[in-house]
């Protein structure tokens, strides 16, 4: 679904990816793992083509996408929620969701699916997207990539910030997503969580990938995550 090999990038004359390589194949879920810092969202944004790839090649379900616009990545398949949310603040929950529907040919996912999968959101639909909790924000950031009815569901920093309760919701929801086929890469601290339903990690220090292997992998090495992951 999404291969990246080699790739390359920064921010105006800082280079802060030497050399990411990253695969995810349909249905799977992969993590990218990182202490803050490391280029991890700088990875995220340039994929999804908001900074641009200075070398390496990006490939989606095959096609070669490196330094695509935006919108052509969201056109291939690939749904973002990025870290902050970054909602719609003016805009209802419903307007926020109806904003982003993929409206060529059968949608897998609708309002119907997503007042289902979170039942909050129906409940505040008409409440603006700033009178809503953090928890509640991160929701509706999941439920407007779905919208888009992605081949790829990408969550920067998944449960950041957020209460417990939310936490586990939004753990319950990915773990839903892939037991239906949904293919997941998702940016987190929390590897116990990520553990439960990851089938693979990735692993990068200082812009370069370090280690990835399977979930029994990285569970027979803690000394990958006292290395790598702990502060």
């Amino acid at each position: 679904m999404l291969s990246i090999e080699g790739l390359e990038g920064g921010y105006g004359s800082a280079q802060v990816l030497f050399g990411i390589d990253l695969a995810v194949a349909e249905g799977e879920a992969v993590t990218l793992l990182g202490r803050n810092g490391m280029g991890k969202t700088t990875t995220i944004r340039t994929v999804f083509g908001l900074l641009p790839a200075r070398g390496g090649r990006i490939r989606v379900a095959g096609r070669d996408l490196t330094g695509a616009a935006p919108h052509r990545i969201a056109q291939a398949g690939l749904g973002l929620v990025p870290e902050g949310r970054q909602i719609f603040p003016t805009l209802t929950v419903e307007e926020n969701l109806v904003a982003t529907a993929r409206s060529d040919g059968p949608a897998r996912w609708t309002l119907p699916r997503i007042w289902e999968l979170f039942p909050r959101l129906a409940e505040r639909r008409r409440n603006m997207g700033d009178q809503l909790s953090g928890g509640e924000q991160q929701m509706l950031a999941v439920g407007r990539a779905l919208m888009t009815n992605p081949r790829l569901l990408v969550l920067d920093e998944a449960t950041e910030g957020l209460a417990p309760l939310i936490r586990e919701e939004i753990w319950s929801c990915l773990i839903r997503l892939k037991s239906e086929g949904e293919a997941i890469l998702v940016v987190d601290k929390n590897l116990d969580a990520l553990t439960r339903f990851a089938d693979r990690h990735v692993v990068i220090e200082k812009g370069r990938t370090v280690w990835s292997g399977s979930t029994a992998d990285l569970r027979a090495a803690p000394e990958i995550a006292d290395r790598y992951l702990h502060a």
